[in-house]
């Protein structure tokens, strides 16, 4: 906080904290909160049940979900953009996520073959054991065919 010019007046809701900084997982997370907020929309929008002959009715099923659609975004700005605890951690996730080690595609093939490989053999061990227990039990008449 020491990089923030004091200017004696508070940040306001338009102005972004460290701009620049976290650019990609502040933009996933704008995305992602987005389709929630729209998919919020949709349902109220699509649960809100008014009078067709009534005048008001569709002023209403429209305007009720872009007054929350309108909110919810900007609470959302301001979650992303503004409070500076959130986009310190949004910022400080984007850091992280640079750091980390991905596979290669060819470590991933190899890794998926191993894994088909393992279930091919472990499926058939225990078809074995299945047929193992089913002559052992016919054996014994427990089991009848």
């Amino acid at each position: 906080m020491a990089d923030v010019p004091k200017t004696g007046k508070g940040q306001s809701f338009i102005d972004i904290y460290k701009k620049g900084q976290g650019y990609y997982t502040r933009l996933g997370t704008a995305i992602g909160g987005a389709i929630l907020v729209l998919g919020l929309g949709n349902f109220i929008y699509e649960n809100l049940n008014f009078d067709q002959d009534w005048t008001p009715g569709l002023w209403i099923k429209t305007g009720v979900p872009v007054l929350v659609i309108v909110l919810l975004l900007a609470v959302l700005h301001w979650l992303i953009n503004v409070k500076r605890p959130s986009c310190d951690f949004l910022i400080a996730t984007d850091g992280e996520m640079k750091k980390v080690n991905w596979t290669t595609k060819k470590e991933i093939i190899a890794a998926t073959k191993v894994v088909i490989l393992v279930t091919i053999l472990t499926a058939a061990a225990l078809f074995v054991v299945d047929k193992i227990f089913q002559y052992f039990f016919m054996a014994i008449d427990v089991l009848k065919l």
